[in-house]
């Protein structure tokens, strides 16, 4: 121990939201844990966010209702938050601070690991170059999901981004290889988080699944722990133990008020929309602890899912995530109001990464080539949709008219799924391929000629 550890001090100055400030303190650093015992006998836990002189600012993770300055005693551990890592996290249910949910015994770890985690170095990162697959037939083929990737999903509000989440980290695999999902949700209604359990049961049967859940009605200050927990936990059982982990995030935006939520009780001077000023490298210190490591066999790929505010794209949270992460799967409200599920905007939806992670090898040969046409056939598709709008459908050619053909087969056929219908790869490229043969094969010059000649019906292929 360091500093004023194993000292108890009991001059807390004042409460305030979530925080509580205590004078007179001796050699406390920054982040570390905190142990708040209070005069009805209860205890509760915090870590330091500011100290100044002999002030030091403690975020209290419960919350400071109930209490009072007097009485009030606290003790700094000398180091930052520390839990166990291992393999007992798998199966489990806790809460937003790691506890217990699910009526189990509390985890036990064979080691500790810091939640701030520790910055991977550049030098030995593994580039990522293997697919995450989910099932959902618009992620797998036009935004590839890559090992050690960080890729969002921009929602807005009453679209099913949580339903898509579950989906996603249910069917989730890596090819056989040892794999395991960290499903953190923060601001989760009570609804919300039993739909998550009950959508994810199977998986954590399998221990297959770590679950944190901060419902709505838990304290903020939880809310800007759990994904450090979720990702503590990640890390350790890529890293250590040898799994690749899919790390989903949801919602980012919840927890982003919450840090608005205690800068403002900080009194900090507020940026862009009240949010902190340091919001980028905030988000930026959750997302950057994907990758993989040179030399060691697994990975963290994080899919972190965000609502934006009256589906602003611009507003500080979708804007600043873009920044960061390697692209972004998109949900459309205009094909939500057509009822196709996922909602996906193919067109507004792009996997920087997907090319390292597609192709021979690695999904199939045809891959990257189908995924690029059928891009570039819907861009097509939606400047005719435009067109007939506006000078009416008698009035365009055959092939505009195919092209119009190709949107309804591309939303029903390809597009359209169930929320826990579990597609694979091969199905979902060959209905891309149902797709594109709507169109003639002078109108699809992006695929190479070996390729339609194997895919093309005999009709087809004498056009």
């Amino acid at each position: 121990m360091t500093g004023g550890a194993g000292i108890e001090y009991t001059g807390v100055r004042d409460l305030r939201g979530p925080l509580l400030f205590v004078e007179g303190v001796s050699g406390v650093g920054w982040d570390e844990f905190a142990t708040i015992a209070l005069d009805s006998g209860g205890r509760r836990h915090g870590l330091v966010l500011e100290v100044d002189r002999d002030v030091a600012v403690v975020q209290v993770l419960q919350g400071t209702s109930g209490m009072n300055r007097s009485g009030t005693r606290v003790v700094f551990s000398g180091t930052p938050l520390r839990i166990p890592v291992g393999t007992g996290w798998l199966g489990r249910v806790c809460d937003g601070r790691g506890e217990p949910a699910d009526g189990g015994p509390p985890v036990l770890g064979g080691s500790y690991a810091d939640v701030g985690g520790a910055p991977i170095n550049p030098v030995r990162r593994e580039p990522p170059n293997e697919a995450v697959l989910t099932g959902v037939t618009a992620v797998d083929v036009l935004t590839t999901l890559v090992r050690g990737q960080k890729l969002p999903v921009f929602s807005a509000a009453g679209l099913p981004h949580l339903e898509l989440a579950v989906q996603i980290a249910a069917q989730a695999t890596c090819a056989g290889e040892p794999f395991a999902v960290v499903f953190a949700g923060m601001g989760l209604t009570h609804t919300d988080a039993a739909f998550v359990r009950d959508g994810l049961a199977a998986r954590s049967a399998a221990r297959e699944l770590v679950l944190f859940l901060n419902t709505a009605d838990d304290p903020v200050i939880e809310r800007l722990l759990t994904p450090r927990l979720a990702l503590t936990v990640a890390e350790h059982l890529a890293f250590a133990v040898g799994r690749h982990v899919l790390v989903v995030m949801t919602d980012m935006t919840a927890y982003s008020e919450a840090l608005r939520e205690v800068s403002a009780a900080r009194g900090e001077i507020p940026a862009r929309r009240a949010y902190p000023g340091y919001l980028y490298s905030d988000l930026a210190s959750l997302y950057e602890r994907c990758g993989r490591i040179r030399g060691r066999p697994g990975s963290v790929t994080v899919l972190p899912v965000l609502t934006m505010p009256a589906g602003d794209i611009t507003h500080p949270v979708p804007d600043l995530t873009g920044y960061i992460t390697e692209g972004q799967i998109v949900l459309s409200g205009d094909v939500q109001a057509a009822g196709t599920y996922p909602p996906v905007d193919p067109l507004a939806s792009l996997s920087r990464l997907m090319r390292k992670g597609t192709g021979a090898g690695r999904t199939r040969a045809d891959h990257p080539a189908v995924a690029a046409q059928l891009i570039a056939a819907l861009a097509r598709s939606r400047q005719v949709r435009e067109l007939a709008d506006l000078i009416g459908r008698s009035a365009l050619s055959p092939t505009d008219l195919r092209h119009l053909d190709l949107e309804d087969v591309f939303r029903h056929r390809f597009l359209e799924q169930g929320t826990t219908e579990d597609r694979s790869l091969g199905d979902s490229l060959d209905r891309a391929w149902e797709v594109l043969l709507t169109l003639q094969r002078s109108q699809l010059g992006m695929l190479p000629a070996d390729l339609l000649d194997a895919h093309a019906s005999p009709r087809e292929t004498a056009r």
